[in-house]
């Protein structure tokens, strides 16, 4: 069957070539973009996820939350993994490619008129796409930083903000301190907040008079259910506890479990429907498991080193010693500190890059980073895979860039994927 996304379309190829155009922070463009579309972020009410590490399963997590509760919810992410339409889900359903267009048909002439970049365009549509189609809430993951992210020109009746590390820092700036300001700027005076951020980093969060809790001032306990994922026990300010379960793999994955439900318990969401949500969350793509070739293996997104850390120490605590590792990521990444978090899980490495993405390091380049491992280089992903293959080992890793996730798990499933260069 031809999934429609892998129809050509010029409309979307209009949008991705946008990408070329790069990052450009600021709220002036996508202000007035959401105003000539009649401002349709007005339409629902919007909470706001942002962080380093973790803000997309705690969005994905939240979300299904609200879902069990009975509201109808929208969940905007990025990047997508495999079809643009991935981005948009309503009621834990990706919306239709066609729905999509229909809407960006709409949006583009706007677009080209306010001079909108590929992400401020794309979170614009995500407004539109959900007011469309009648979501009470939206969750919407924050793109990059957040003081001038695009999702940051809605008006948030909560804001999350996972934790604070050192990436993209050639935007947002070269410390922890300065990173932290910058996702600090989701936060609204008076309004309630969540965060996992550390306390030493508290002090500039507390600067925007949001109404903010913090997980690390609340009892949490964790309890590995090793493959199957986690349950946890969240003490709460009033004394009582909350205990659910959740399929996110590892002590990272069961924090942004508890940091979604106690965002959720801001928003006056009953202990069923949390626990009802988070056990049902999905969330392709970070710590997913999938079967290959007689064994397993294992997707993750882990892109920089803190993420690295957390993936690493999430095999461990599932009893995982040494296995082949797939990788591949963006050039502009801290990769030699991925790879000296990956070097010490490694049986072996496949070095490999996303196709599609022209920001990808050249794996060849990669090597000196993984000594004294076995490396092998494999120009595109489906020939890693038959590197792999040979290997016939009983568990395997594949992780570093979304992109190249992305690339890899259509073939482990046998579906499409869509043919365009991806920049952002």
């Amino acid at each position: 069957m031809t999934d429609a996304s892998a129809v050509p379309s010029p409309l979307l190829d209009w949008l991705f070539a946008r990408q070329r155009f790069g990052i450009h922070p600021g709220l002036g463009r996508v202000q007035a973009l959401l105003g000539r579309l009649g401002d349709p972020q007005d339409r629902f009410q919007s909470f706001l996820v942002g962080g380093t590490n973790g803000k997309g399963s705690t969005a994905a997590t939240l979300a299904a939350i609200l879902q069990a509760e009975g509201r109808r919810v929208g969940l905007f992410t990025s990047p997508h993994l495999t079809h643009f339409a991935e981005r948009f889900q309503v009621a834990g359903e990706s919306l239709k490619t066609a729905e999509v267009e229909a809407a960006l048909q709409q949006v583009r002439p706007h677009a080209e008129e306010v001079g909108a970049s590929f992400f401020e365009i794309v979170t614009a549509l995500g407004c539109l796409l959900f007011a469309r189609v009648g979501v009470d809430v939206a969750v919407m993951e924050v793109g990059l930083g957040g003081r001038l992210d695009a999702t940051n020109a809605l008006s948030p009746a909560l804001s999350v903000i996972t934790n604070v590390a050192l990436d993209h820092t050639e935007i947002l700036g070269e410390t922890h301190e300065a990173i932290a300001a910058e996702k600090a700027g989701i936060l609204r005076a008076g309004r309630p907040a969540v965060t996992g951020v550390n306390p030493d980093l508290r002090g500039i969060l507390d600067q925007e008079g949001a109404d903010l809790w913090a997980l690390d001032d609340l009892p949490l306990e964790v309890r590995s259910l090793g493959w199957e994922g986690a349950e946890v026990t969240l003490g709460l300010p009033d004394g009582a506890s909350l205990s659910f379960r959740t399929p996110l793999l590892g002590a990272h994955g069961a924090r942004n479990a508890a940091l979604a439900a106690l965002a959720a318990h801001r928003l006056g969401v009953s202990p069923e429907a949390i626990r009802a949500g988070a056990a049902g969350t999905v969330w392709p793509g970070r710590l997913e498991v999938l079967p290959f070739a007689g064994g397993r293996v294992l997707l993750d997104g882990a892109h920089n080193p803190d993420g690295a850390a957390a993936l690493v120490a999430a095999l461990r605590e599932l009893g995982v010693e040494r296995l082949p590792v797939v990788f591949g990521a963006a050039g502009d990444k801290d990769l030699s500190g991925v790879a000296a978090a990956l070097v010490p899980l490694a049986e072996c490495v496949i070095l490999t890059r996303a196709v599609l993405s022209p920001r990808a390091a050249d794996p060849q380049a990669l090597a000196p980073l993984f000594p004294d491992v076995p490396v092998t280089v494999a120009p595109s992903p489906a020939e890693a895979l038959d590197v792999l293959r040979a290997l016939k080992a009983p568990l395997a890793l594949v992780c570093g860039s979304l992109y190249l996730i992305g690339e890899v798990r259509p073939l482990l499933l046998g579906g499409a994927s869509e043919r365009r260069e991806r920049w952002q």
